[in-house]
């Protein structure tokens, strides 16, 4: 196996190589069409209520508060929406799932993926989410993918229990049989700080995963940290388990004067008609919190961020999210021709999740 992944790496490396190239030629993606690409994506209207509060009640875990991290997702054949999402307990993170006929209401509670053993790289917690889809288009229906009869996701996590994102942080793969219960497949993390290719820009702690697969390849989209900074950056893969890094990362980073200069982190991205657009979340501790941000790609691998944020924290006028609004799920419902984000808001309900909307709702 270690000689298939240096012979992948190499074959990875050459073709980072050729779209270096290509991207010297095209040059980055003009302001007007980044605009113009961004603008699908503002405009929201509120949801009063957090859909998940901060004291949500769930059976047999009653100690874990503070929900974060929403993924949003749909199985074929069943016509409720699901939501994963992460409590935090004072010691470390369990992912739970919620389900929903309506994208507002979310019942039925239940442990999706707990704490890993004693001593192992996941005994802080797993952070679900980067699940494989069977499509990524914006405007599609968001169902789970099986591949060889399973349901496939990547997981951040943290190696001991005891505060809020203990670095070092790893990135591990989990199975489901039905979508909802989750387990863990590799004894050993996909992405670490202490693999050979590792780099500076993520030297300190890596974070939560976005998976993408196009053309025979998948992609993780990731962020993580040297210091008190953290980046996006990327990994490819031809089996989901086996990674190599993009020599060229961070693919979107910190630019200073910007509303990212501090925080460029928790990349999601989708096929938006010929184009993919990456949802992610800056931080720029002179301007305030986190903020909803936007960069735009033709290739996956070469990306222009649009320097205005698509929303900033504040917005909500129930004071929701006047810390951080960030970590978004966008999922479309075409019964009703709108799109629903939900996100993570910080303010002055505690670490709940909201959510957004294209169109006006019913409440």
């Amino acid at each position: 196996m270690k000689f298939k992944r240096t012979v992948f790496a190499a074959a990875l490396w050459l073709a980072g190589v050729a779209a270096g190239m290509a991207q010297e030629w095209a040059g980055d993606i003009d302001s007007a069409t980044v605009a113009e690409w961004s603008r699908p994506y503002e405009g929201w209207y509120y949801y009063p209520e957090p859909v998940i509060a901060s004291d949500y009640k769930i059976a047999g875990y009653g100690d874990f508060r503070n929900f974060d991290v929403p993924m949003v997702y749909q199985l074929e054949g069943d016509g409720k929406w699901y939501m994963s999402f992460i409590g935090f307990d004072g010691k470390g993170y369990n992912t739970f799932v919620v389900e929903s006929d309506d994208l507002v209401h979310w019942e039925n509670p239940r442990l999706a993926m707990g704490f890993g053993a004693e001593g192992e790289f996941d005994h802080g917690g797993c952070v679900l989410g980067a699940y494989l889809y069977d499509t990524l288009a914006v405007d599609r229906a968001r169902h789970l993918k099986h591949r060889d009869g399973l349901y496939w996701s990547l997981y951040g996590c943290y190696p001991r229990q005891g505060g809020y994102e203990l670095r070092p942080g790893y990135e591990g793969v989990a199975v489901s049989d039905d979508g909802l219960r989750w387990r863990r497949v590799e004894k050993e993390p996909v992405l670490s700080v202490f693999q050979s290719d590792v780099r500076r820009w993520e030297s300190d702690c890596i974070y939560q995963p976005w998976l993408v697969e196009h053309e025979g390849t998948y992609y993780n989209f990731y962020n993580a940290a040297e210091g008190g900074q953290e980046q996006s950056g990327l990994a490819l893969s031809n089996d989901l388990v086996h990674w190599v890094r993009y020599p060229f990362n961070p693919v979107v980073g910190n630019r200073r004067g910007e509303w990212d200069e501090n925080f460029a982190s928790d990349p999601k991205v989708y096929r938006d008609g010929d184009h993919w657009t990456m949802l992610y979340f800056g931080v720029s501790w002179a301007r305030g919190g986190a903020c909803i941000m936007a960069a735009f790609s033709r290739d996956l691998v070469h990306w222009t961020a649009n320097p205005k944020p698509l929303y900033v924290p504040g917005g909500h006028p129930t004071g929701l999210d006047k810390e951080h609004a960030h970590k978004v799920s966008l999922v479309y419902n075409g019964e009703n021709d709108t799109y629903y984000m939900f996100y993570c808001a910080c303010g002055n309900r505690g670490r709940t999740i909201g959510l957004l909307t294209s169109r006006k709702i019913a409440e």
